[in-house]
């Protein structure tokens, strides 16, 4: 067999083994056979930072940000996000804004991390960060595809979604969050993210006691029940997106003819606001994190996304109408 073939055949057995394990991570969990439970991660008790943070100003929003399917880790995202976290948290001052979560694994530890094919992860993420367009890119995108379906999938994504809002919860935590503190948290999912952020919303009202917002920026979801506990949806789409739309093509509870189902119903009672942003892409040149091109605004697209979240988070009230300085 030739050096190509080997290297396809390699490619096709990593994402296989990818597609099978999905599933079986999610149920393997939930079985207890890895990772932590409520008594490990101390349910009652305040943690270090919790203890701190009621000593000081509280803060009266949390944001979390979860990546598209180009994340590798925590740690390892795709260059063009790194800016527009930063952008969050120069425009959402009063705003505690959390990067630290994994979405496209029910653990949150990343493909770099303790897993038996780590080692494989490190090679491709290696080859990535050498060239952004490589092979390696691809196949990361499509293993985190994969996570993403199983998010919508009705028999495995009520697990999977349970155990990303647990490590959302987690996550706030750590932040100094104090749960039934009431403080409103949004979800920002970007592409994958938006689905991930929709199925974590059915549970982590319930852990935190307090609303959840969601944003999707460019998000491809599916007619998740998870519309039904969240307080609103903010849809932030460009109509030059081939990918935004799937969602509403591929899952029938989106279609308009199933006026009864969960989406359509948080549709009609206004809980969910689709707002188109103008000539944005998915990726490439005008993407929604493109800082170069220019709008007639006189913005780039990233600082007009940027401007739109803010503006769809000061109409609900979770953050001041006035913009940060300097913005």
């Amino acid at each position: 067999m030739s050096i190509i073939g080997l290297i396809v055949t390699a490619v096709l057995a990593l994402l296989f083994l990818s597609a099978a394990l999905a599933p079986l991570e999610s149920l393997g969990w939930y079985a207890g056979w890895f990772g932590e439970t409520d008594e490990e991660t101390g349910d009652d008790a305040l943690s270090p930072i919790e203890a701190a943070a009621e000593e000081q100003e509280p803060i009266g929003h949390y944001l979390v940000y979860l990546s598209g399917i180009g994340a590798i880790a925590p740690d390892s995202i795709p260059d063009e996000e790194s800016p527009f976290i930063k952008g969050l948290v120069q425009i959402l001052p009063e705003t505690k804004v959390i990067s630290d979560l994994f979405p496209y694994s029910v653990t949150n530890i990343g493909l770099t991390g303790q897993r038996f094919t780590a080692r494989v992860w490190r090679r491709l993420e290696q080859l990535r960060l050498k060239n952004p367009m490589a092979l390696a890119a691809f196949i990361v995108n499509l293993r985190n595809m994969i996570q993403v379906a199983i998010s919508a999938d009705r028999r495995y994504g009520p697990i999977y979604n349970l155990g990303v809002a647990r490590a959302m919860r987690d996550s706030l935590r750590r932040h100094g969050y104090r749960i039934g503190s009431g403080v409103p948290v949004t979800l920002l999912g970007w592409s994958g993210g938006g689905q991930i952020a929709l199925g974590a919303a059915w549970y982590l009202p319930g852990m935190i006691a307090a609303p959840v917002y969601v944003v999707s920026v460019g998000g491809v979801m599916s007619d998740d029940i998870g519309v039904k506990r969240m307080e609103h949806l903010w849809h932030l789409w460009g109509d030059k997106d081939p990918l935004a739309p799937l969602g509403q093509w591929l899952y029938a509870g989106r279609w308009a003819l199933y006026a009864n189902s969960a989406w359509n119903r948080a549709l009609a009672a206004g809980k969910i606001t689709m707002v188109p942003l103008g000539p944005f892409t998915h990726n490439g040149k005008g993407n929604y994190f493109d800082d170069q091109l220019t709008l007639p605004t006189g913005q780039t697209h990233m600082q007009y996304v940027l401007a739109k979240v803010r503006e769809v988070l000061a109409d609900a009230g979770l953050v001041s109408s006035q913009p940060a300085a300097g913005v």
